[in-house]
């Protein structure tokens, strides 16, 4: 079995795709994850976040609407499977 490059685009459901993120650490795939816009300061973003970073999961934050698309075609093109929600 090959390793997969696996992208999370965080974009409606922000907390949903952190979560999903998370659950993704479980293959032996490589996850990062994309976080486009602010991200609400909730305990239930930030327990995903403390896990995604115990499990070395690059987030990336985009909060400046104008570098969004560029940065999410780079994303996109690197991996070989993108979730966006």
């Amino acid at each position: 079995m090959s390793v997969k490059k696996i992208l999370m685009i965080a974009q409606n459901r922000k907390v949903e795709a952190l979560r999903m993120a998370s659950g993704l650490t479980l293959l032996d795939d490589v996850v990062s994850v994309l976080v486009c816009g602010l991200l609400e300061d909730s305990d239930g973003a930030n327990e995903q976040l403390e896990a995604l970073e115990f499990s070395d999961v690059p987030v990336t934050r985009l909060n400046d609407p104008a570098e969004i698309p560029h940065a999410m075609a780079q994303a996109i093109v690197q991996a070989d499977v993108v979730y966006i929600l």
